[in-house]
């Protein structure tokens, strides 16, 4: 009896999709906590109530956001280990795309952890996540000193994780645009080699 195994291009297809839905969870999501949830819990008039709202946001997202960076990372590393090595598979700009992305998909995995890590700290300042902001992203005056150092820091964080994703998503379009460009002909001289 034969065993099904998947093709290497179905396997491929996938890693690529997570990787790109993992991009997508991230990058969408910090967007929408920092320019509409933050802004917008300054509308609650208790500063513990804003940051109790906040904190229990994005606990609830932080699944999403685990789920996204583990997709990311495996779908990168993936095609690392098997399309995107070797001199004669990729063109010499491929070749430093990739190394560009190398750098992103550490950056984002690396600000990930540390935000996650940074982000659970900060939401136990308190009871319930209730530590007092101005709103979603500015201490409040009564926020306790290291809460708004951890704040603080979060911010940060969320920033670079928002310039990374956003610069692996120009990454990823510009070597889906080389492959686009090569030839057919190419392209699969390229796989076999």
């Amino acid at each position: 009896m034969s065993t099904l195994t998947p093709s290497s291009d179905v396997v491929s297809q996938a890693g690529r999709a997570a990787h790109e839905l993992g991009v997508a969870a991230l990058l969408g999501g910090n967007l929408f906590g920092r320019l509409a949830l933050h802004p917008s819990v300054e509308r609650i008039s208790d500063p513990r109530e804003r940051g109790e709202v906040v904190n229990a946001a994005w606990r609830r997202y932080g699944t999403i956001n685990s789920v996204g960076l583990v997709a990311l990372t495996a779908g990168w590393v993936g095609a690392r280990a098997e399309e995107a090595r070797g001199p004669g598979r990729l063109t010499a700009r491929e070749r430093s795309l990739a190394r560009v992305k190398d750098g992103l998909v550490a950056t984002v995995f690396v600000t990930g952890v540390l935000t996650a890590i940074e982000g659970v700290r900060f939401s136990r300042q308190a009871p319930d996540g209730a530590v007092p902001l101005a709103d979603g992203s500015t201490p409040d005056a009564s926020t306790p000193p290291r809460a708004a150092r951890m704040k603080r820091t979060l911010n940060v964080l969320g920033a670079t994780a928002i310039g990374a994703e956003t610069a692996l998503v120009t990454v990823n379009a510009a070597l889906a645009q080389e492959n686009f460009r090569s030839s057919p002909l190419r392209r699969r001289f390229r796989r076999w080699g």
